[in-house]
């Protein structure tokens, strides 16, 4: 989960560099960045949800338990769909209309910082309960997301990990076993299609939120455990081209036609309905397919494992919660998020979604060990049997690269529109600009 010391420092000066050219450009506006004060502790304050929909019910709950905790605040609770928190974060830092609190996820957390949007919480976290109690990775990844040294402007509240989820009763029913190499899982792949009766072996993701689940198989099956080599990126690499075409091929072989326009809501939707094997998505999916299946149709493990005998699987983001410059009652925002991220609301909110609490003392909490994904999760995070690639995070121009100026890409390639050496070249060489653009400003 974490970037080096090094890269930190790095990261620090690149992006307050680039904060001073964002808040030129918002200068016109009124963004409210370098504005807010710490209010009365009292009063309404607004809260945005960086998953809307799959979590307002559990958000919906803690708000209520921390509004009769503190009767003389009210929180307004505004979803924002996961796939728009980026862009609604951006038109807000640039038009005015922040938030008090905002759920923030290390893959856009860069973008923030060097907008000058997020309150650093250093000071805050050190005189609060949250002091010694926040998990020690997880600290650590906000803190290098953030690219500000050791400063944090996020408090996190949870880690995810990718999994891959598969029906036990099909499995059984066609003798195979569980998906735990990637030999297994395509031989799984061909074995559980039936085309003619739609049934497929696997579901890819092939709309929005694609890339990081391809570059998981590249790197998955390639066994390579470094993002960079240099400073040039290892994503073209030969070995994650030929594991990448490979991947691929499964689309309309083993998976359905429909999964060109997946993203995970349609994704996970689809794998519910009980004719599909195989999913790749990270645990946040676990209630869904309890209640669309029940416990004792599917599983879900990590990764599959390589040819080398090692797990390899790329970084997921740390998710957590912002208090924006911009507030005017920082007071009882930041008492909301100390609130939201204490042991009984963070393991509430963990269990309901399946990942791994930030708050040590919500990571040992029973139903941890009685939810199998998630304890498989954490144990291959930390019995050293998993190597993770490290995302490039700090990079300003990640979330775009790895998201929507390449998602069409790899609708083409799906399509054979392109080559996997194509597709993977080209968000190479955005990367490694990317990477020699901000070194350049870190050594400047």
């Amino acid at each position: 989960m974490n970037i080096s010391k090094t890269q930190r420092g790095r990261a620090a000066a690149a992006v307050s560099v680039a904060a001073v050219l964002a808040l030129t450009a918002t200068a016109c506006g009124d963004d409210g960045a370098r504005s807010g004060t710490e209010g009365s502790g009292k009063g309404d304050i607004t809260f945005w949800d960086n998953n809307g929909g799959p979590r307002t019910a559990i958000w919906t709950e803690i708000i209520k338990d921390f509004e009769k905790k503190n009767p003389d605040i009210k929180v307004k609770y505004v979803p924002i769909p996961i796939t728009d928190v980026q862009s609604k974060y951006d038109t807000a830092i640039a038009g005015g209309g922040l938030p008090d609190v905002g759920g923030v996820g290390t893959a856009y957390l860069a973008n923030m910082v060097a907008q000058e949007a997020l309150e650093p919480l250093n000071d805050r976290i050190k005189d609060s309960a949250l002091k010694g109690r926040l998990v020690e990775g997880m600290v650590e990844s906000v803190k290098d997301a953030g690219g500000r040294g050791d400063d944090m402007y996020t408090v996190p509240t949870s880690a995810n990990n990718g999994a891959i989820w598969y029906r036990t009763d099909l499995f059984k029913a066609a003798g195979l076993d569980a998906p735990t190499t990637w030999a297994d899982f395509y031989k799984a792949a061909d074995r559980l299609t039936d085309s003619k009766k739609n049934k497929f072996g696997y579901t890819i993701r092939g709309g929005a939120g694609s890339i990081a689940q391809a570059m998981d198989a590249a790197y998955g099956q390639s066994g390579i455990t470094e993002f960079w080599n240099g400073d040039t990126t290892t994503l073209n690499d030969p070995k994650n081209v030929a594991a990448l075409e490979k991947y691929v091929a499964l689309y309309k072989k083993a998976t359905p036609a429909a999964d060109l326009n997946n993203d995970f809501t349609k994704m996970v939707a689809q794998w519910d309905t009980g004719t599909i094997g195989m999913l790749s998505h990270n645990l946040g999916s676990y209630q869904d397919h309890l209640k669309a299946l029940g416990k004792d149709k599917f599983a879900g493990i990590p990764n599959p494992i390589g040819d080398g005998g090692t797990r390899v699987q790329v970084s997921n983001p740390v998710d957590g919660l912002g208090l924006f410059r911009s507030s005017k009652n920082k007071t009882a925002a930041w008492k909301f998020i100390e609130f939201a991220a204490s042991h009984a609301s963070n393991s509430k909110w963990n269990e309901s979604a399946g990942a791994i609490p930030a708050n040590t003392e919500a990571a040992k909490d029973p139903w941890i060990s009685e939810t199998a994904p998630t304890e498989l999760a954490a144990k291959a995070l930390t019995d050293g049997s998993t190597k993770i690639v490290q995302l490039p995070y700090y990079l300003p121009d990640w979330n775009n690269i790895s998201k929507a100026d390449n998602e069409p890409e790899f609708q083409k390639l799906l399509l054979g529109k392109v080559t996997t050496k194509a597709f993977l070249d080209k968000i190479a060489d955005e990367l490694n600009k990317a990477q020699a653009e901000w070194k350049k400003i870190g050594n400047g």
